[in-house]
C-alpha cells in the first residue's frame, strides 16, 4: 500500500505476494480489511520492538541518552515513516484504526518514558512537576530531526547529525533543564543493543 489506500489495487498485491488473488480474498474480505491488517501488524511489530529489549540501570543521563538513541533509531527507519504516511492518509477513512495505531504508542513510547522520569525524580536525580510534558519534550527533540523532517520532504531533507548525537544534545538540554542541581552524572558507555526500556 505504498501507493496510499485509494490507488492501491488487490491484483498487484496478490502477485506480490506470490499468490492468487482468490487466495487473498480467503483472507481479506476486501481492501479496506487489508487496510487494517496491515497498520495492525505494523502496531503488533511497534509492540514487540519494545518489548523485546532489554531494561537497563544507570544514571538519568545513561539511562536517558539509551532510550534517545534507540527511540531516533526507531523513528528514523523509512518504513516506520511509511507506516506514519499511510495512517495520516487514511485517517479520515479509518479512524479506528489510526486511533489503535496512536494508544500503542503512547503505551509503549510514552508511558515507558514516563514511568522512568517518575522514578528518576524519586531517586533524587530529576526534579520534574510534569512527567508527561517533559517527556513530550524529551521525545520531540529527537522526533524532530529523525522522523518529522524527512516525514513531510518526502526523504528529500536529512539531518547531517547521527542519532547518537542528536541523542546526547536532546538529554543534554532536557538535563540542563530538568537536573537536580549539585548531581552529577557519568558519561553514558556503550549499551546493549536496542535497549530501551528504563529501570526505576
Amino acid at each position: 500500500m505504498s501507493v496510499g489506500y485509494a490507488a492501491t489495487r488487490i491484483e498487484p498485491i496478490a502477485r506480490e505476494a506470490n499468490v492468487s488473488t482468490a487466495t487473498l480474498y480467503t483472507y481479506f474480505a476486501g481492501k479496506a480489511d487489508l487496510f487494517d491488517a496491515v497498520i495492525d501488524d505494523a502496531a503488533t511489530d511497534f509492540i514487540a520492538h519494545m518489548q523485546g529489549v532489554k531494561s537497563v540501570s544507570g544514571s538519568a543521563r545513561e539511562q536517558l541518552v539509551l532510550f534517545a538513541e534507540t527511540y531516533g533509531t526507531f523513528m528514523g527507519d523509512p518504513f516506520v515513516r511509511s507506516v506514519f504516511r499511510l495512517v495520516m492518509a487514511e485517517r479520515p477513512r479509518f479512524k479506528g484504526v489510526a486511533m489503535r495505531f496512536y494508544e500503542v504508542g503512547r503505551q509503549n513510547f510514552g508511558a515507558v518514558l514516563i514511568d522512568a522520569l517518575q522514578a528518576l525524580c524519586r531517586s533524587g536525580q530529576l526534579k520534574i512537576e510534569h512527567p508527561s510534558w517533559a517527556a513530550s519534550q524529551l521525545l520531540g527533540m529527537v522526533e524532530h530531526p529523525v522522523f518529522f523532517v524527512s516525514l513531510v520532504t518526502g526523504d528529500e531533507v536529512k539531518t547531517q547529525r547521527s542519532v547518537p548525537e542528536i541523542a546526547a544534545d536532546a538529554v543534554e538540554t532536557f538535563l540542563a533543564r530538568y537536573g537536580v542541581p549539585g548531581v552529577s552524572w557519568p558519561e553514558p558507555g556503550p549499551g546493549p543493543a536496542g535497549a530501551v526500556a528504563l529501570k526505576p
